[in-house]
């Protein structure tokens, strides 16, 4: 049985793949300017950033739902997909490092099955108007709201936490990283983006990006379209090694995590090694046995229902196993895990090499160049709107 997060997005799937033809909208237009009796047409947006090569939890967390949505929209919705570069140098970045990055997870997009003719596919930081309106959002945003947000108080509280003194380590706290939700707004909202797929941890700032969104209207007028959310059914992918923790590139051991150019021998080694327990058998008790549990989910989210979804709960896929051992599990989890990411590894390499490297650069310039032409017609009512 589906989870009723994977219910909710199958859902909210289904509604933008099935509207009527004849009762939309064209593409691009919003509520302001559609005619009587007619629905605004459906605008997708979501960003990643540009870490490189994305791993698992990247791919089953948001691209694997990405190539969904492609696939089941209505052929008057419009996709965006950005690379938010703008967005990562709220760390420090060496210029070189970014550059290779954002090409990797460019052809990465590609690779799991984003269509640049479908799909607008571009880096954040070639759209100015990101951060044109970026600005103007803040001067309306509540910063009570911004120290309110989770990340920001997990900064501070680690900040805090630390053996420097407090004074110092605050003032390491960057306010970019204070901020970046109003990018994050302005990212959504000046494409005029009605539905963003999001994890369940990034409800908070699709609160407030609405939040951003009624700000601006009550004092300017009624410009800016409050996004929905469309929340995805993956739950967080944890590390191999270290099962309480999400899996991420930060962690120092590459076991950790599996990436998707990993060949199978690798991911074969990567999941023989994942840290388990000393029981001999399997069951689904993440608060218990993380590590298997992780495992059990892992097979679970490769579980498909003809494209759509898991078809498998984890407490289904462990009663299955019922008298299996953990190398069968592990086995199992390996077999899914290369037959459920097949390909992508070959597609990868064949984009980052195509041309000697220009066709990304083709890809993502006519991305670009949409993109650049549908957030301008926000910003044709923006600006005015605000007095420029």
């Amino acid at each position: 049985m589906r989870s009723k997060l994977a219910a909710q997005a199958a859902q909210a799937l289904r509604h933008i793949g099935q509207r009527p033809a004849s009762s939309l909208a064209r593409s691009g237009s919003n509520a302001a300017s559609t005619g009587p009796g007619e629905a605004p047409a459906q605008v997708i947006f979501s960003g990643i950033q540009p870490t490189g090569i994305p791993h698992l939890g990247n791919y089953l967390g948001a691209l694997q739902q990405w190539k969904r949505l492609q696939d089941g929209a209505a052929p008057d919705t419009k996709l965006l997909y950005s690379i938010v570069d703008l967005h990562a140098i709220t760390l420090p970045q060496q210029a070189s490092n970014l550059r290779q990055w954002k090409r990797e997870m460019l052809a990465s997009l590609l690779a799991v099955g984003l269509d640049p003719e479908r799909s607008i596919i571009f880096y954040q930081s070639s759209v100015p108007a990101h951060a044109e309106l970026m600005w103007i959002l803040s001067c309306t945003a509540s910063m009570g709201y911004l120290s309110r947000m989770t990340q920001w108080k997990s900064k501070l509280s680690l900040a805090e936490d630390t053996s420097f003194l407090d004074d110092k380590a605050k003032a390491s706290l960057k306010l970019g990283l204070f901020s970046y939700p109003v990018l994050q707004a302005a990212d959504i909202l000046v494409h005029r983006a009605t539905h963003v797929p999001v994890g369940e941890d990034q409800r908070q700032h699709l609160e407030f990006a609405r939040e951003c969104a009624t700000n601006f209207n009550h004092t300017f007028g009624p410009h800016l379209i409050p996004p929905e959310t469309i929340v995805s059914p993956a739950k967080r992918v944890m590390s191999l090694q270290q099962p309480t923790q999400k899996m991420s590139k930060s962690h120092p051991d590459p076991r950790s995590r599996i990436l998707l150019t990993d060949t199978p021998e690798e991911i074969r080694k990567k999941i023989a090694s994942a840290l388990t327990d000393s029981t001999n058998a399997v069951s689904y008790d993440p608060q218990a046995r993380p590590g298997v549990s992780n495992l059990v989910q892992l097979l679970a989210l490769f579980s498909e229902d003809n494209g759509r979804g898991p078809s498998k709960s984890p407490a289904e896929v462990a009663a299955e196993l019922e008298g299996a051992t953990l190398k069968e599990l592990k086995a199992r989890v390996a077999d899914a895990v290369i037959a459920g990411i097949g390909g992508i590894r070959d597609r990868f390499y064949d984009f980052m090499q195509r041309d000697g490297g220009k066709y990304l650069d083709d890809v993502q310039e006519r991305g670009a160049v949409r993109a650049r032409e549908n957030s301008d017609r926000t910003m044709g009512l923006v600006r005015p709107a605000v007095g420029f």
